[in-house]
């Protein structure tokens, strides 16, 4: 069964995501008569080398290392090298990585050519691939150059999750239960009579929790495309996350540092009277349910001082994405000394 969800960017284009068994109908969804090339890592072309090898492809490295903009101009010479000009479809096939930088690259290259995406991570089918930001990091900064451009379209197939490693596939989690937190509560009390084992091994199931997630995204992302106002709650967990990440030197999954971010600003929430005690733990079950990390050991003076330079930072404060209710959050400008009272 093929799923297929629809967001209208703001210049009126429209970006499918479909969800499924679809990866057999690649070739339907590549635009006819285009010349093709694949953007992908090692250990995606390893995998699928003889749907790869049919199409013209650059490889990249494999890992958050390679997220930059060194990587970025080795690609950009190749698609010279191969006479790439506007005329071109890119095809980005991979996680949150890949999409990330073949989105970029297919946005600033020639001022851009048309792109899409095979998302082939459960993150990158929930969260990465979807909604239009395409970008790398600098200094160990997360998505500090980037873009908002929609793909033409992302195929999320289930049936590549198969062999995904259990613990990226319960990295991916930790976006889905942010996205059942930011505004659907069924969906969280639905999460928290499932496990990863057995959705993993459920398709259909699978298939719908990931759509249920998507559509929550997708919804957003259409009301507010370039996180002017409501789509910042889509960084719900974010904040310390991507400190998380940089303190750590990317050693934890970003799915990781979300689930550890989630509980860090849940804490936060309940310290500030927003919600109960009830459901912080919750929230804390579901995530320990789904084997996610709920701690770290990273000091709190560390984390606080890596927000002063994340890229969502307005002056001498930040916006922070509160849960306040059962499937329900607020967006609260503090300032970052006012945050510093919150964790003495």
């Amino acid at each position: 069964m093929k799923r297929v969800i629809e967001v209208i960017g703001g210049d009126g284009n429209l970006s499918k995501i479909a969800v499924g068994d679809v990866l057999s109908t690649l070739s339907e969804w590549l635009p006819e008569g285009k010349r093709v090339i694949i953007i992908t890592d090692a250990n995606i072309h390893r995998n699928y080398q003889t749907l790869i090898d049919q199409y013209e492809n650059i490889i990249i490295g494999f890992g958050e290392t390679n997220k930059t903009l060194q990587t970025v101009e080795k690609v950009c010479s190749k698609l010279i090298e191969l006479n790439v000009d506007r005329s071109c479809f890119i095809l980005g096939i991979g996680g949150g990585i890949v999409t990330d930088v073949t989105g970029f690259i297919a946005s600033i290259y020639m001022r851009g050519l048309k792109f899409g995406f095979v998302a082939t991570t459960l993150l990158s089918q929930v969260d990465a691939s979807i909604g239009g930001k395409n970008g790398v990091n600098l200094d160990g900064y997360k998505n500090m150059i980037g873009v908002f451009n929609q793909p033409e379209f992302v195929l999320c197939d289930t049936a590549i999750l198969k062999t995904l490693p259990n613990r990226e596939f319960k990295a991916g989690m930790a976006e889905i239960i942010k996205a059942a937190m930011i505004s659907d509560h069924d969906l969280f009390e639905k999460l928290e009579n499932l496990d990863a084992t057995t959705l993993k091994n459920n398709p259909e199931l699978l298939a719908e929790i990931i759509t249920a997630a998507i559509e929550i995204k997708a919804k957003i992302v259409m009301a507010d495309e370039t996180e002017q106002g409501v789509r910042k709650k889509l960084n719900l967990g974010h904040t310390f996350a991507h400190a998380i990440e940089k303190c750590s030197h990317n050693s934890s999954l970003h799915g990781e540092a979300v689930s550890i971010g989630v509980v860090i600003i849940s804490d936060l929430a309940l310290r500030m009277g927003h919600i109960t005690e009830e459901y912080r733990e919750r929230v804390v079950n579901l995530l320990t349910k789904f084997e996610l990390p709920t701690t770290t050991d990273i000091k709190t003076h560390k984390l606080l001082k890596a927000l002063r330079s994340d890229k969502k930072r307005e002056a001498n404060g930040i916006s922070i994405i509160l849960p306040v209710g059962y499937g329900s959050c607020n967006i609260v400008h503090m300032s970052f000394d006012e945050l510093n009272l919150h964790f003495v």
